[in-house]
């Protein structure tokens, strides 16, 4: 006789996470499916393909941990593929764990750059998911510095298995290497590459010199991680890493890589949490918030924005506070709330008005003067439609703002063109559009590109104008 089959054990933990989130077959067969085309692949599951699973069948590739993802958006908890009583596979959300610890936080952020330097395309194509917003925000807010980040003389540590990257990789005789001393010295260079870096990306955009910032984190934040160092210099260490790490998100957001982006950021939140600086992490919050108000995602924004004021409370300096209220209202404006991105705005400018000369203001909030309220006012009211203000604001930002800031410069521009166009001033909408468009040739900045792009699209009811002509021609003529 031929032997049966063994019998495939129900999957009751799948079973009680459907009827939890109130789906049917087809209905979770569809989001995957969806979900699947948001990285790429083209699924062709249905309603008979969740009952294979129910009845103890194994989804191959990377299906269990998007079906992990499906539910972690739906129940707004992280669960995993193991979760659901699936097998483990690549994790669609590796990179969004907020660590336990120290150690772990440094292998899983080392895994991220070590693969990012490798030139992974792959890492780059991964979506932004909102959900992976909720528990790195959530456990920030609740948690507390870690009790210990000192690391005496102690062997070498060895990456966790599994993690990305973890292969060590070999060493040349003029690199640093794990367990060397780190001085303060050491992180005083962290700094002054963070500025090098962060004049750059202001200057040129993002695309410039991302993959130099993370070889540098790889070759020289790592090993400095995963040195020696005290209780105090431990958290400058991890401080100035976390400056870079937030970095590294924001030059990865400004190319469109925005998947990978979001996992710099909820890394620098935990390397912020692990320096004790609580005031950094309202910072990396904000960031945060700014990208999902590009990327339309209007509640979230308000939201992480609304952590990072509680996470500090009134403790933050006057300009930190403006900044926070400013960040909300952007959100408010993309959702078209114009009571509540008033209320925000007005709050920013009491905030701004109340910061006084000699006041101690952390090196990442400097930037937070006028020219920048401007610029957040104005595309706060370009966003309402409140035109003629906000060509107010705009044109009082770029009075103010150095030319240093060339990037901010070219969005402000936008906003001005935007806001002259919904005035009916068309000449002047498509004079300051050409001189957004000859900026953004300049620069490697999907965003800045992203600008010029939004700002046609407004121009296509009028294309058959004389003005709107004229500036297609000096576009093209930038080739």
């Amino acid at each position: 006789m031929t032997e049966r089959p063994p019998q495939r054990t129900p999957n009751r933990q799948l079973a009680a996470l459907i009827a939890e989130a109130g789906f049917s077959n087809a209905g979770l067969a569809r989001r995957v499916d969806q979900l699947g085309l948001e990285h790429g692949l083209d699924l062709r599951y249905d309603k008979t393909s969740v009952t294979r699973w129910l009845r103890g069948q194994q989804p191959r590739g990377t299906t269990p941990a998007l079906i992990a993802e499906v539910f972690t958006r739906r129940l707004g908890r992280r669960l995993s593929a193991q979760d659901l009583g699936l097998d483990a596979c690549a994790p669609v959300y590796a990179g969004l764990e907020f660590a336990g610890s120290p150690e772990e936080a440094v292998d899983i952020v080392s895994g991220l750059w070590r693969k990012d330097s490798g030139s992974h395309v792959e890492l780059r194509k991964i979506a932004f998911t909102p959900a992976g917003l909720v528990v790195p925000s959530r456990d920030w807010l609740i948690g507390r510095a870690d009790d210990r980040v000192g690391r005496g003389e102690l062997p070498p540590r060895v990456p966790l298995q599994g993690r990305p990257g973890a292969v060590p990789r070999q060493r040349t005789q003029t690199e640093r290497g794990p367990g060397q001393k780190v001085t303060g010295g050491d992180i005083a260079a962290l700094r002054s590459v963070g500025e090098l870096f962060r004049s750059l990306d202001h200057a040129y955009g993002g695309g410039h010199a991302r993959q130099a910032l993370v070889r540098y984190l790889e070759h020289e934040a790592e090993p400095m991680l995963r040195g020696t160092y005290g209780e105090q210099t431990g958290r400058r260490l991890f401080d100035a890493v976390a400056d870079l790490t937030r970095l590294a998100g924001w030059t990865s957001y400004d190319i469109a890589a925005h998947g990978l982006a979001q996992r710099y950021f909820v890394q620098a939140l935990r390397l912020a949490q692990a320096a004790a600086d609580r005031m950094y992490g309202s910072y990396v919050l904000i960031t945060m918030s700014r990208q999902a108000v590009y990327l339309g995602h209007g509640r979230e924004a308000v939201q992480l924005a609304r952590v990072a004021q509680q996470g500090v409370g009134t403790a933050a300096p006057p300009a930190v506070q403006a900044m926070l209220h400013s960040v909300e209202a952007r959100g408010h404006g993309v959702l078209g709330e114009v009571r509540a991105c008033t209320s925000s705005l007005v709050r920013a400018e009491r905030a701004l008005d109340a910061v006084r000369p000699g006041d101690e203001v952390p090196h990442w909030a400097r930037f937070f003067d006028e020219a920048q309220m401007a610029d957040e006012f104005g595309h706060c009211y370009r966003d309402l439609q409140q035109y003629r203000a906000a060509a107010q604001h705009a044109e009082r930002s770029l009075q103010l703002r150095s030319p240093g800031y060339a990037r901010s410069r070219l969005f402000c521009r936008v906003v001005l063109a935007s806001a002259r166009l919904g005035l009916g001033e068309l000449d002047a909408a498509c004079a300051l559009g050409a001189e957004a468009a000859a900026a953004a040739a300049d620069m490697r900045s999907v965003r800045a590109h992203e600008y010029v792009r939004e700002f046609e699209r407004r121009l296509e009811p009028y294309r058959d104008a004389g003005p709107v002509r004229g500036y297609r021609d000096k576009v093209a003529a930038l080739g």
